[in-house]
């Protein structure tokens, strides 16, 4: 009885060609996507607005904005904690993002693979 699977006469270097052709295809678009992501910006609002966080797709902090309100040389915990809440709630959106990009990449796999 002729042994099934298996690379010898089974058929697989063919199929071995077209899944490292489609692997190097996704590594390029994924590379492609990951460049297009750290051009984004994503802005993030603390304290009804008072403190705004920009960052990047590289999760990077390119801007942060005060208003004068909120600006109170008595009370700078208050100040630091909003822009600590802006600035994790940014990179929370780029790392949503970035998440949400690999997920269509491959296939819902978490963006990753198990093994």
């Amino acid at each position: 009885m002729a042994k099934r699977g298996g690379f010898p006469g089974g058929g697989m270097p063919g199929n071995m060609n077209n899944l490292m052709k489609q692997a190097q295809r996704m590594q390029r678009q994924m590379e492609e996507s990951q460049k297009e992501l750290e051009t984004k910006e994503f802005t993030a609002k603390a304290g009804g607005g008072a403190v705004e966080v920009t960052v990047t797709g590289k999760k990077e902090i390119t801007k942060v904005k005060l208003s004068e309100e909120v600006v109170d040389p008595d009370d700078i915990e208050m100040l630091e904690d909003l822009v600590v809440a802006a600035a994790n709630e940014a990179l929370r959106m780029a790392e949503e993002a970035n998440t949400e990009m690999m997920g269509k990449m491959t296939g819902g796999l978490g963006g990753g693979f198990p093994f």
